[in-house]
């Protein structure tokens, strides 16, 4: 969660998420010809790209971010949307989440996290072209006029109401206020828009001349880390819940991409020059956007600290962290504070509630958590199938700074946030100075160097040998050889 102003309006992800393509995190004919990026599409993502650069961490910049910058050029220009590199805008964002995307008018975007994921240059352009193949088709266009027909409110309701909420009205406004936080922004494509904007990525890469196999390597590496994540966080399913996904899930798509590149020329992989290009590259959270460590969340900036119950995991974003679990999910973020916490309590509700529901708790409470005044409310909610218990609960850190939890269970379960919200607590100058990134290093593999002796070098406490290999794209009967070069993970200032 970034400490720069990212203040929620829960207008804005409504009408973003309308316009911005997000699926590499995780599918029909395609056109044989692009339509060039007409003045109207342009005006559309001239006007979105700031917007959406603050909601995904930024750009980053520097040689890291111009290498990304040029091979994504280069493929898009294979689209023949643009007859030129100028015609595209490349950006690398800040942010921890795997996942691409992209924006009409020729913006084509990264996360950091899913670059350290690749392995190769052909990758990264398969992936980026994957994003232009969107474009090139006009999916979001698309999805644009499905959501107008059936409205936004029923769209975005759709994905956090079905799994909690029922479909009631205030089910569904409630659910837009938990669609905050870059990691909850965007809507699903279908699967035949995946499959045809990976079979146009194929397209592009095969007339670069990088090998087309390289989008099966990435979907195969996005799948194995969606996997990996599961386990960690102690899921049973591969994939991140509808409500909190960014991403359709990529298992499904290797095999077809595998097929598409079968038979095409282009052998270009250049994986020495990516590996050496993304040498230092931050992995993982942030500092300055807040670290979740297993069940820990702290923010070295904003000098604070909580504590997720047991059984849940969490999501960092800009502008929220999302707790996830399957009784409840809950939400840290902030709000305009203006010196009263009653008010700033009974503000929350009125938001989430929205247009013409008075969502209110039957009372506001004051207290005190770890030495920090706090306050916070219950509001029932009858969504029609059943009923579900609002909580909000604000602590004031300052006279013109409050946080708050918000959180929704089933009716009777608000105490499951309860160890959450006693948790939250200020950190010292020296806890904050101790929170240090994490960082790719590129290393090369020396003779009696073992997936088990390197793996032992990364900058975790659990799964050190399953982070390596899935990192590494090495499977379980993979070994190394001499001179190889792979990517651990370590601890850089």
């Amino acid at each position: 969660m970034n400490n720069k102003a990212k203040l929620v309006r829960l207008g804005f992800a409504s009408a973003l998420a309308l316009s911005v393509t997000g699926c590499m995190g995780a599918g029909g004919s395609v056109p044989s010809a692009s339509t060039p990026i007409t003045d109207e599409e342009a005006k559309l993502g001239e006007q979105y790209h700031p917007q959406f650069l603050a909601e995904f961490g930024g750009a980053m910049t520097g040689p890291q971010a111009a290498y990304v910058e040029q091979v994504g050029k280069n493929i898009a220009v294979q689209s023949g949307l643009g007859n030129a590199r100028e015609s595209f805008t490349v950006s690398l964002l800040n942010s921890p989440v795997n996942n691409a995307f992209a924006v009409p008018g020729g913006y084509i975007y990264s996360t950091r996290q899913l670059v350290s994921l690749m392995n190769n240059e052909a990758e990264l352009a398969g992936v980026l072209g994957h994003e232009v193949g969107h474009v090139a088709a006009r999916h979001s266009q698309r999805r644009q006029q499905a959501a107008q027909r059936n409205s936004i409110l029923g769209v975005l309701g759709a994905i956090g109401s079905s799994i909690l909420l029922g479909d009631s009205s205030i089910g569904q406004t409630l659910s837009r206020g938990f669609l905050q936080g870059s990691q909850l922004l965007t809507l699903r494509f279908s699967r035949k828009q995946e499959l045809e904007a990976d079979q146009l990525g194929i397209q592009y890469l095969t007339r670069a001349g990088y090998d087309p196999n390289a989008m099966s390597t990435v979907l195969a590496s996005l799948a194995a880390q969606n996997q990996l994540d599961a386990q960690l966080q102690g899921r049973n399913n591969a994939t991140i819940p509808e409500w909190a996904s960014t991403h359709p899930d990529p298992a499904s798509r290797v095999q077809t991409a595998r097929a598409s590149a079968a038979g095409l020329a282009g052998s270009v992989l250049n994986r020495d020059t990516f590996l050496t290009r993304i040498d230092g590259m931050i992995y993982g959270d942030d500092p300055e956007q807040g670290v979740v460590e297993g069940r820990n969340f702290i923010h070295p900036e904003l000098r604070l600290a909580f504590t997720a119950p047991q059984g849940f995991y969490m999501v960092n974003g800009t502008r929220a962290v999302s707790i996830n679990g399957q009784n409840g999910k809950a939400q840290l973020t902030l709000a305009t504070y203006e010196g009263n916490l009653e008010r700033y309590v009974s503000q929350q509700f009125m938001k989430l509630g929205g247009e013409g529901n008075n969502l209110q708790p039957s009372s506001i409470q004051r207290t005190t958590v770890n030495g920090i005044p706090a306050a916070y409310g219950t509001a029932r909610v009858n969504n029609g199938q059943s009923q579900v218990d609002v909580v909000v609960f604000a602590y004031e850190f300052s006279k013109d700074r409050a946080y708050h939890f918000q959180a929704i269970t089933p009716a009777g379960s608000s105490n499951t946030f309860a160890s959450m919200f006693q948790s939250m607590r200020r950190i010292s100058q020296s806890e904050a100075a101790a929170v240090i990134p994490r960082r790719i290093d590129v290393i090369t593999v020396r003779r009696g160097d073992t997936i088990s002796s390197l793996a032992r070098r990364m900058a975790y406490d659990s799964a050190q040998v399953e982070r390596f290999r899935v990192l590494n794209a090495l499977g379980s009967n993979d070994t190394l050889r001499a001179g190889q070069k792979v990517k651990i993970v370590v601890r850089a200032r």
